[in-house]
């Protein structure tokens, strides 16, 4: 596997404080992410490689793993435990070699204790690989916690999915890996989600944007106007007179769940796009031009 150095990826030095890295993670992630950048699959595969850094190098014990072992971080402490032992296994056999005067020590251990060396005694327990897998969920899913069932492997897995799940977010599921080598653990399974958007709105976090049609009657009066949010709940908004095109209001909490965080919400833009009315009765251009006379006077 290719290494990935996750301290450039992020842009920090390797003495970086946790503050810094995750400054730095959150600074790329909104300059990275897939809803600013639909279409940049270069950007979507640096997403994903910042958030792997970010997971790996936000968790103390994961970072120090990482600075010891580099790519090969996850295992490294079973191999290094495993190479100590085989040196040791070694050095212990030469001796008894030489005690019992070139005797086959093998043999001799076998006599005593019968096959128990070579029956897996002593065989070194290998934690089971992790698991990489992806799942493709819509915006609508993602907005409330359910459960989905899928197979890994050959295997039926039916997890239970939060509420305020992000595209490209990757989650552990412990256990659900490749199966541990002599009694070992088993890896664990990370999930990477796909969030593809089905609705109107834009979602940028826990933030939800909408674009809303506005009349120029509505627009230079004043007056109400109803919208929907992304639940399907009707809002009643008040227009000030003399809104202008591009004017921008926020509806506190009107936004998407937040990850794993009960009863807490984004908030809600609207952007209001004013209409130029089109097909004109000569009556309301004849309007339209006393207005204009009466403005320039």
């Amino acid at each position: 596997m290719e290494f990935i150095d996750y301290y450039k990826v992020l842009g920090v030095s390797k003495d970086a404080t946790s503050d810094e890295i995750k400054k730095a993670y959150r600074k790329l992630a909104r300059k990275l992410h897939p809803d600013i950048n639909p279409s940049d699959k270069e950007a979507h595969a640096k997403f994903q490689q910042l958030n792997e850094a970010n997971e790996v190098l936000s968790h103390p014990e994961k970072r120090k793993k990482y600075d010891k072992y580099g790519k090969d971080w996850e295992n490294g402490e079973e191999y290094e435990k495993y190479q100590q032992q085989q040196r040791s296994n070694s050095g212990r056999q030469q001796q008894a070699n030489a005690d019992f005067g070139g005797e086959d020590f093998s043999d001799f251990f076998s006599s005593m204790f019968g096959n128990q060396e070579r029956g897996g005694r002593t065989q070194t327990k290998f934690r089971g690989q992790d698991i990489q897998a992806k799942l493709q969920i819509d915006s609508k899913e993602a907005y409330t916690t359910h459960k989905k069932e899928f197979t890994v492997n050959g295997k039926s897995i039916r997890i239970t999915i939060p509420a305020g799940i992000e595209d490209q977010q990757t989650i552990k599921i412990s256990g659900y890996g490749s199966p541990g080598i002599n009694n070992g653990p088993n890896g664990d399974l990370y999930i990477t989600f796909s969030v593809s958007n089905t609705s109107l709105f834009k979602r940028v976090g826990n933030d939800l944007f909408l674009t809303h049609n506005l009349d120029l009657y509505t627009a230079v009066l004043g007056g109400d106007v109803t919208i929907s949010d992304f639940n399907q709940a009707k809002l009643k908004l008040k227009v000030a007179p003399g809104t202008q095109n591009g004017t921008k209001v926020r509806l506190k909490g009107k936004g998407f769940p937040v990850y794993k965080k009960e009863d807490q919400f984004g908030d809600l833009y609207i952007t209001y796009n004013v209409l130029i009315p089109t097909n004109l009765s000569e009556k309301e251009i004849e309007l339209f031009h006393e207005l204009a006379n009466s403005v320039n006077k």
